[in-house]
């Protein structure tokens, strides 16, 4: 549970009305009040549940959150969150619990698990890491914008390994959400990495002449859509997000409004209908054509 502090100042007296969000349908309440003044480094005075209350003594110091031990591997995304969301970064900085096999780690208070590699170079875990974190971090603030409702609803992700070979990985994040609002609704990213590094690869990086109109025409040819749906994607924007797997590249459709999202179903185009447009100076060549 987030605890907001509204401030209100009077000469040197800092007050802080501490509210909660109690969800879509109820919004906030107020659930004490801080009545603060200087005291050395940091604030002291009292904080009350209401007006009439007995008070609790409170002293506030600072918290250097720069100076807090990671409790994972040092990754960019991990040390993005503690600069930039040091509440976020203290809430998830705690340790993560790894399948038996190794092919998965659990994020505790979100709930979220994540693929792994056994044997990965730290390029490569500190991606994957950075992915949960970043999952993480969203299903946190998800369950904030929920408050205290008792709705059954929140932040759902599913992570599937879709291609693992010498040279690259290939993972399909599927996330469904409803943090409140009109609707729930769900989103698919299609990630590839190098795995030597950890790096993003574009799929331009392996077939050059992978423009964003040649991908919708491929997607088109590879997708039957009922009748409804033709005209639908016909008329789409060409943007799509794309994941490697055994039997091609699978590209989704990420422009769609609520309404016809269920159109967007994801459409395999085979390497063989790829190979005209690989490019052979590409280093990932070979992994799907033999030289």
């Amino acid at each position: 549970m987030d605890i907001s502090l509204t401030p209100f100042q009077s000469g040197n007296v800092l007050i802080l009305q501490e509210e909660v969000w109690q969800g879509p349908g109820d919004g906030l309440k107020v659930t004490g009040c801080f009545t603060l003044r200087p005291s050395g480094t940091g604030l002291s005075g009292e904080w009350r549940r209401t007006v009439k209350a007995a008070p609790l003594p409170v002293r506030l110091t600072a918290l250097n959150v720069a100076g807090v031990p990671l409790q994972n591997s040092s990754s960019p995304g991990l040390l993005k969150l503690r600069a930039e969301n040091p509440l976020a970064f203290l809430k998830l900085n705690r340790p993560w619990a790894a399948a038996a096999n190794g092919r998965s780690v659990r994020e505790p208070v979100s709930g979220l698990s994540y693929p792994q590699v056994p044997g990965a170079g730290a390029g490569l875990r500190a991606a994957l890491q950075d992915r949960l974190l970043e999952n993480a971090e969203n299903a946190l603030d998800c369950r904030s914008r929920l408050g205290a409702s008792d709705e059954d609803d929140g932040y759902e992700l599913t992570a599937t390994v879709t291609l693992n070979t010498a040279r690259l990985l290939s993972v399909r994040e599927d996330v469904w959400y409803y943090c409140g609002g009109a609707h729930p609704d769900n989103y698919t990213l299609g990630l590839i990495f190098d795995r030597a590094t950890g790096r993003p690869v574009a799929p331009g990086a392996i077939w050059k002449g992978l423009t964003p109109a040649r991908q919708k025409a491929l997607y088109l040819a590879a997708f039957t859509p009922d009748p409804e749906c033709r005209g639908v994607l016909n008329e789409m924007a060409p943007d799509f997000t794309a994941n490697l797997s055994k039997r091609g590249l699978e590209l989704t459709p990420t422009s769609l409004p609520h309404v016809v999202v269920a159109c967007g179903e994801t459409a395999t185009v085979t390497y063989s209908r790829l190979r005209d447009e690989a490019n052979p100076a590409s280093p990932y060549f070979g992994e799907f054509y033999p030289r």
